[in-house]
């Protein structure tokens, strides 16, 4: 038997990124976000949802560029920290040690731990309530050589990403099926 709940945010797992954006001075900053998406493949696009009081917000506005990167389950701690200080008040690059790389198409920086980072323009911003979204087309995709298999596609257990589950991170274990396989 199914218990009826009211409407809550209960979709899970999530993924956990860091974004890097930066303020009209090009110094960096980094929000960890869990409400992360592909929203479209036709253009490439994903799309975050961020609260508007969060510093990261108004940089991403003003500038129109973020950078989606992808930490390892060994970065949990820093990705951790970087979402619950504020960039106006700490610098989370030099708490964290983590490095800034320059990006090829946009000014925020990529983050040289995470094995993948993805460049993204905002095309479009929506209110939705508590959060708006922010649709980004991709323009450019970072992937450390070290993560990719012999057939040049990113092997999950070596990119070793986590998830976040309502207020929980969680790593991930291994494949059980791929796209289409029910078909066979």
């Amino acid at each position: 038997m199914k218990i009826k709940k009211s409407p809550w945010t209960a979709l899970f797992p999530c993924p956990v990124v860091l974004v890097t954006c930066v303020d009209s001075k090009e110094k960096p900053n980094i929000i960890t976000l869990a409400w992360v998406g592909t929203v479209c493949s036709n253009p490439p696009m994903m799309g975050l949802g961020i609260r508007p009081h969060r510093h990261s917000y108004g940089l991403i506005e003003r500038s129109g560029e973020f950078v989606v990167n992808i930490p390892t389950k060994d970065l949990v701690k820093e990705t951790d920290f970087c979402g619950t200080v504020s960039g106006k008040d700490v610098d989370k690059f030099s708490q964290t040690g983590l490095t800034p790389e320059p990006a090829e198409k946009v000014k925020p920086p990529l983050i040289k731990e995470c094995p993948v980072n993805i460049e993204c323009i905002v095309k479009k911003i929506i209110p939705l309530g508590v959060h708006h979204l922010f649709l980004g087309e991709i323009v450019h995709v970072h992937v450390d050589q070290e993560i990719l298999d012999e057939k040049g596609r990113i092997d999950f257990n070596r990119a070793s990403p986590f998830v976040y589950n309502q207020g929980e991170y969680w790593s991930l274990h291994r494949k059980i099926g791929a796209y289409g396989f029910s078909k066979e």
